[in-house]
């Protein structure tokens, strides 16, 4: 792969041009980090993709090989892994409850301590996420609930 970048004065505007053979996976998931980014998200539904705004996003969940986006209007998949979606969306809100899971912290509606120290998460939409206990505490202090 080769890279350009040109720095110039006379230019307005960042524009990134990517000329390719074809379109490859790995330029998909780099596509997609982009749109990240610039605050949107490319995801699947029926067959047709949809570009939706990160602030969109209730959770996303990791299920058997595959990423689902949940929306209030849906869900969606997505080609990307977890942990690329948590490095790229952890400065949007989102982070970890489990192993399989990323929430918005903005769709976080109540908390409820569980048995063996895991949290129950309930969304905006009244979905339950068990947050385990690995990650309870971290979700306190993102919360503020403990101290920092």
């Amino acid at each position: 792969m080769k890279i350009e970048i040109n720095i110039d004065d006379k230019f307005e505007e960042t524009c990134i041009s990517i000329s390719c053979k074809s379109l490859t996976p790995e330029l998909h998931k780099m596509l997609a980090m982009m749109r990240i980014l610039d605050r949107q998200f490319a995801a699947i539904r029926d067959g047709e993709t949809f570009l939706l705004d990160v602030s969109e996003i209730i959770y996303i969940e990791a299920v058997e090989r595959k990423t689902f986006v949940y929306t209030k209007d849906g869900v969606y998949e997505s080609g990307l892994r977890l942990y690329e979606l948590e490095e790229q969306l952890e400065e949007c809100g989102f982070f970890r409850v489990s192993k399989s899971c990323l929430v918005q912290l903005r769709s976080i509606r109540s908390l409820k301590s569980d048995i063996n120290r895991r949290i129950r998460v309930t969304l905006d939409n009244g979905e339950v996420i068990i947050a385990s206990r690995q990650y309870a505490e971290g979700i306190k202090r993102r919360l503020g609930i403990l101290p920092a």
